[in-house]
């Protein structure tokens, strides 16, 4: 008898601490664990996406891992240059191209343009205009190039070539279209707008990301029938007591990606890199010359013993080897994919053309002040909002136009775009993190880093980078450019240089190291530097949550 009620209290107990350990591990994937209120939506409350599944990369990346890392050259500094010297960084996971943008996918771009805001349009006649690239970087006084001049870019034989002549502007403004064309056909794909709203678009009902994300009943120039016309729109509108503001996709659902853009200099150098063949444990054993493996440019593989591994120039007068015996199979830009890629993924991290990154240029890298994510550049703005507190969305006629240091003229603001302003002393007051809109000389060519730190004037002669400052002026209906020929200029440094890594066709192996850094204007092209896109990654630092291995 007693063997029974010993039975029965123990039964008791672990009953009574199965339903203990059931309390204190409640399901809260539906429901708020601040309030126990329903998430879902489907009783009348706040609706969330709490079954969210990370995407797969967005169209031409691949994801690569963040970490810690040394940034800068290992190897002699032979040409002295003493502009990356080794510091240690840590970035966050991205994604990235696994290619050069090419002149097929620039040539959409430019499409795009000329479809949405015809160049016949005196309005928009400078906008297909500021886009082309500078076809004429080719020319050579001594040499004969005009078959590039005329073919490069449009001829179908060079379409999955690397773009050049597209500057360091023209870069930036085709990843904002590209992000905003990724996005576009997603939610039309979703059915949150008409179907296929993407392909009959014109100037007067543009579709950007930022635009519908902020003011959506503004998206396609207001049209309803545009905006609200998809499947998935039109099923939540039909439900009883439906609340019309929330059938349009918003930042809380996970449905668009996050934005396109030129990677960061540390970004690309860590892509680029691609440790991992020398990672052992938890430590990474040496260190990579090349984005491949060992020290050397030609390979050891039995099948291709002997090429080269990148596209580069091989000595004086030799771009590509002798005829029948070619040793990268290329004399200027070679097609994208023609060379392995590296451990991530990434083809012609080394060679074929230079690459635009996002910083401004300076000779050393502050890791006393950030050696997180580290990036130069930074300018922060805001939406210029309206009177009735709603944001300001540019129309049909208001584009926005900005003219470059060497006159040309590219547009800075399309119809359909949100308006933007610097940041003020509203945002920075108290602010202890940052303290003004412009950041990229700060620490590093501002008043406070030079040594007129103590004088309350912002006279020419008084600027840390004492570079040239050329003028371009308008007079009536022309341009008057002057140079600027004083001889007290010291450096080619501003705000305006741009850093661009990895070697070119037209470089020496030297500068294939990952960690070499250059600078040029932001405003001007070359024959050999292109660019390629990154995307920052939310969420995990491993892709889709997946642990990685020990």
């Amino acid at each position: 008898m007693k063997l029974k009620n010993l039975r029965k209290v123990g039964i008791t107990m672990i009953a009574a601490l199965a339903v203990a350990s059931c309390n204190n591990s409640r399901d809260y994937s539906d429901s708020s664990r601040a309030t126990g209120w329903d998430l879902t939506g489907r009783n009348g409350g706040p609706e969330f996406n709490t079954d969210y599944d990370e995407k797969e990369p967005a169209p031409g990346l691949v994801f690569i891992e963040g970490g810690t890392y040394t940034m800068g050259r290992v190897q002699d500094d032979v040409m002295h240059d003493w502009n990356n010297t080794p510091v240690q960084q840590h970035i966050q996971s991205f994604y990235m191209d696994e290619t050069e943008v090419t002149n097929i996918m620039y040539l959409e771009y430019l499409n795009y343009l000329k479809q949405m805001f015809p160049p016949t349009d005196q309005k928009y006649s400078n906008i297909y205009k500021g886009a082309l690239p500078d076809t004429l970087v080719w020319r050579n006084p001594l040499g004969f190039l005009e078959n590039m001049v005329n073919d490069y870019l449009r001829h179908p034989a060079y379409q999955n070539y690397p773009v050049v002549g597209v500057n360091w502007i023209q870069a930036t403004e085709f990843s904002r279209w590209r992000t905003d064309r990724v996005n576009e056909k997603i939610a039309s794909d979703e059915g949150y707008t008409a179907r296929d709203a993407y392909m009959k678009a014109d100037a007067s009902s543009n579709f950007t990301t930022e635009t519908y994300l902020n003011a959506p009943s503004k998206v396609y120039g207001g049209n309803d029938s545009i905006t609200k016309g998809g499947k998935a729109t039109q099923r939540k509108l039909s439900r009883k007591n439906a609340d019309s503001s929330n059938v349009y996709i918003q930042k809380k659902d996970g449905v668009f990606y996050p934005e396109y853009r030129l990677p960061t200099e540390s970004e690309w150098e860590y892509a680029a890199l691609a440790q991992s063949s020398v990672r052992e444990y938890n430590s990474y054993k040496g260190r990579k010359k090349y984005p491949w493996d060992g020290d050397y440019t030609r390979s050891g593989k039995r099948k291709s013993l002997g090429d080269q591994k990148a596209n580069f120039k091989q000595a004086v007068g030799d771009y590509g080897g002798i005829q029948g015996w070619s040793d990268d199979n290329a004399d200027i830009t070679a097609e994208v994919k023609t060379y392995e890629p590296n451990d991530y993924g990434l083809y012609d991290m080394a060679g074929n053309v230079s690459e635009w990154v996002a910083d401004v240029y300076r000779p050393r890298i502050d890791v006393s002040y950030n050696d997180f994510n580290y990036y130069r550049g930074n300018v922060y703005t805001r939406n210029v909002i309206n009177e009735d507190g709603t944001v300001n969305v540019l129309g049909a006629d208001d584009v926005k136009y900005d003219t470059l240091s060497d006159g040309r003229i590219v547009a800075r603001g399309l119809p359909g775009e949100i308006e933007k302003e610097a940041i003020d002393e509203k945002e920075t007051y108290l602010r202890t993190n940052f303290s003004r809109s412009d950041n990229k000389d700060f620490r590093d060519g501002d008043k406070l880093s030079s040594r007129y730190f103590g004088d309350g004037g912002s006279s020419d002669n008084e600027r840390m980078y004492n570079s040239p400052q050329h003028q371009v002026t308008a007079e009536q209906d022309s341009l008057n450019r002057e140079y600027d020929r004083s001889n007290e200029r010291t450096t080619l440094i501003d705000d305006s240089v741009r850093v661009y890594k990895g070697g070119s066709w037209r470089d020496r192996a030297y500068w294939l190291d990952p960690a070499q850094r250059r600078y040029f204007p932001q405003d001007m092209a070359t024959d050999f530097i292109g660019f390629r896109n990154a995307m920052s990654k939310t969420g995990s630092k491993t892709f889709k949550g997946r642990k990685t291995r020990n």
